[in-house]
């Protein structure tokens, strides 16, 4: 699978620039580069604090990167001069997961304070909303690509909840893992809406988004899984990391096992398809993997 390694500090968070042949990477340490995966050389370091960083997004539309640290910190910085933007106090604990909405100037931050809030840069940053309902951390925030009014939240105490940007009430919530859920994404396909969930009891989920019905449970890994993504090529895949330093690559038509790749960079933290490739970046306790998928996997 392996076409190119680069090695660093554990890697928590990857971003890819909608036009740019930039990947946006948050690091263990505190520090978030941009790399250049054309070129293969780091464009740009930020050195953020000594709080570890777990989740990094390009806001492209403004030429910005917006960070959250275990500090409760959101920082904003131009990525072409570096100039810090506005920083702020978020959240009262770790900073998990951060969304920019497509369209409006809204920012989704998840914490392990069980709080979701939602911030508009066009109001000075204000907290326009906090999401309360979580019993245990927030890990990972989707939103709906068909409504994007709608977002999915992923939380430690093994539940998906499923909010309305207008309304501080989740509109669903569902108990689908047998221990706390890590990730959450949507898919579509053959017309339909679909959302994968992982999970500390070494499983992902598939769901039916219509009916909120478990259609599939994927068993292989023997460790936490932390990060799933979804590509569509000539045939449908999901790719999933985990704790156990491997990735599995399962065939959505079939739900088989197609693949396992062990992780040479140890554990698996994040994962991220550049757009309109096949080409794959994995984020891991040493540093990066690039690898490119085919007809017959990795």
């Amino acid at each position: 699978m392996k076409t190119f390694e680069r090695r660093s500090e554990r890697v928590k968070s990857i971003d890819l620039h909608p036009t740019e042949s930039w990947v946006l990477l948050g690091m263990h340490s505190g520090n978030v580069c941009v790399w250049n995966y054309r070129s293969q050389v780091t464009e740009k370091t930020f050195e953020i604090s000594k709080s570890r960083v777990r989740s990094a997004k390009f806001i492209a539309r403004k030429e910005w990167i917006v960070v959250g640290a275990d500090d409760g910190i959101i920082r904003v910085y131009n990525y072409n001069t570096m100039e810090n933007i506005v920083e702020f106090k978020a959240h009262s604990d770790f900073i998990r997961s951060l969304i920019v909405h497509p369209s409006h100037p809204y920012l989704l931050s998840a914490s392990d304070d069980k709080e979701i809030k939602l911030w508009d840069w066009e109001k000075g940053w204000e907290c326009t909303k906090t999401f309360q309902g979580h019993e245990h951390y927030v890990m990972q925030l989707a939103f709906n690509p068909r409504d994007t009014n709608v977002f999915a939240s992923a939380s430690l105490d093994h539940t998906i909840k499923f909010w309305d940007i207008g309304s501080l009430d989740p509109r669903s919530s569902i108990n689908g893992h047998s221990e706390g859920v890590n990730s959450v994404e949507f898919f579509e396909t053959d017309g339909k809406l679909y959302f994968l969930t992982g999970s500390d009891d070494h499983t992902i989920k598939v769901w039916d988004y219509e009916s909120m019905a478990c259609v599939q449970t994927l068993e292989g890994h023997t460790n936490n899984v932390t990060s799933l993504q979804r590509v569509k090529l000539d045939a449908s895949f999901i790719i999933t990391g985990s704790e156990d330093q491997t990735m599995c690559v399962w065939n959505t038509k079939t739900y088989n096992l197609d693949q396992v790749y062990t992780s040479e960079l140890g554990r698996v933290w994040a994962i991220a398809f550049i757009k309109d490739s096949s080409e794959v970046i994995i984020g891991c306790d040493e540093g990066i993997l690039v690898g490119e998928f085919n007809s017959v996997g990795c």
